[in-house]
This record gives structure tokens, sequence and C-alpha cells, in this order.
């Protein structure tokens, strides 16, 4: 029998990437905890994809309607190529903490299928904030706050971190990712923040945007994992949201 090829996980790894980050079908018969890692750890490239999707789509829409509404538009656009999967990780997850139920009761709240008030005061205020920092921002700092989202992901995965869940996307990624790989993983993206922050004229914004973006994602990981016992799908959802408003805002507040 042929050794297997050591690419064919790595190409499994960006399907099924693809196939969790955006409505793109992954297309795979079956998931192992391998692919599953390296679909984590690519989980910043399907996010450049996605990043320059919306900044394209807000960079033309900035020719006829104002920042603002350009911003919207782009972010609008993430929105249905992601089918609102981090948007909606993110309200489950403002809702299972905001409850003050001890674990388990805060896992089923977040597993129900209706958003509650929580939930919404927290979408509107990050959708609010995003759109008003990328409006501020520019096309260019949303490819990076889609990156940075992605990112936290990454390290989200990392060995160490454990599942809130015996099942689910959490169970099946956590601790599937090196730490050697997520650094591997974040100094790409610095090197090519940096990269877009010196064609922009501004070197050091882009790199501290992601970082203060990975910052605010680990506390609010830690956070989690310290009520919930370990990360969930949901959790990996908000992470996204998380860590790309605080780039969104760093960017926003350097100009």
């Amino acid at each position: 029998m042929p050794a297997p090829d050591p690419e064919e996980p790595v190409a499994a790894g960006l399907r099924l990437a693809a196939g969790t980050f955006t409505v793109w079908p992954a297309g795979l018969p079956r998931t192992d905890r391998v692919t599953a890692g390296w679909a984590m750890a690519l989980a910043p490239l399907i996010g450049l994809g996605l990043g320059l999707a919306a900044a394209a789509i807000m960079a033309g829409a900035i020719l006829v309607v104002s920042p603002l509404l350009a911003a919207a538009l782009g972010l609008g656009s993430l929105a249905v190529l992601t089918r609102g999967l981090h948007l909606d990780g993110l309200a489950d997850l403002a809702d299972g903490l905001g409850s003050g139920r001890p674990a388990d009761q805060a896992l089923d709240i977040m597993k129900r299928s209706d958003i509650g008030p929580f939930g919404v005061v927290t979408l509107v205020f990050t959708l609010l904030t995003q759109a008003a920092a990328a409006a501020e921002a520019g096309p260019a700092a949303l490819v990076l706050a889609c990156v940075t989202g992605r990112l936290a992901v990454t390290w989200a995965c990392v060995a160490g971190v454990p599942a809130a869940r015996p099942g689910g996307l959490g169970a099946m990624v956590a601790g599937t990712v090196r730490q050697s790989t997520a650094i591997t993983a974040t100094a790409a993206a610095a090197a090519g923040a940096l990269v877009l922050g010196l064609l922009a004229g501004r070197p050091l914004i882009y790199p501290l945007a992601v970082a203060a973006g990975l910052g605010a994602a680990w506390a609010m990981r830690a956070h989690a994992t310290r009520r919930l016992g370990g990360i969930t799908g949901d959790v990996l959802g908000a992470l996204v949201e998380i860590a790309a408003t605080a780039a969104l805002i760093v960017c926003a507040a350097a100009l």
C-alpha cells in the first residue's frame, strides 16, 4: 500500500476551514482531529479571503455612499459569507455568561435557538462599533480584522485548552493546534500587518491592532474557560467577533 500523501491533511484541513468559517461546503466524508487541527491553523488564511471580499465591497461602495454605509455593507457581506455563525456564537455566549448560571445551565442556554436580551444588546453594540470603526479606518483595516479574528480561533485551539462539552465543534478542535504552529501563523499575520502598515504609512498601528485583537480574545477565552470549563463552537465564534472588533478599534483610534 502506498504511503499517504503528506499534503492530504493540509488540503483536507483547508477545505474543512472553508466549510467551517464560510458558506462554502467542506465536502469531506469524515473529519478527524488531525484534519481539524489543520483547519484551525489555516483559519487566518480563510479570514484573509473573507476580508479581501468584504474590503472590495466596502471600497466599491464608498465611491457612491458614505463611509459608514459602505462599512455596513462590507460587514453585511461578511455575515452572508459566514452564514452569521460567528455573530450567533457571540450572542449565545453573551446569553450564557450573562445568565450567571452554573456552567451546565449556561451551556444549555447557549444551545437554545432563540437569542436573549444579553445577546441582542451585545450584537447591536458590536455591530455598531465595528461599522463605526471600519468607516474611520478604511477597507484595509477590515482585512486585518478578519485575519485577526480567525487567528484568535487558532490560539483558542492550542494544546491545553479544554472543551466544555464531550461533543460538538469545541470537542473536535480543542487542543488540536500545536503552539509552534500558532506562533508561525501569528508571525505571518504580523508580517502581513507590517507590510500593510508600511503601504498605508502607518507601520506600527496594524501590528498593534493584531496584538490588541488577540489580547481581547485571550481574555475572553480565559474567562469563558473558567466559567464554562472549556471552549465550544459558540465560544470560538464569539472570539472571532471580539478579536475583529478590538483590531478595528485600534486601527480607528490611531487616525
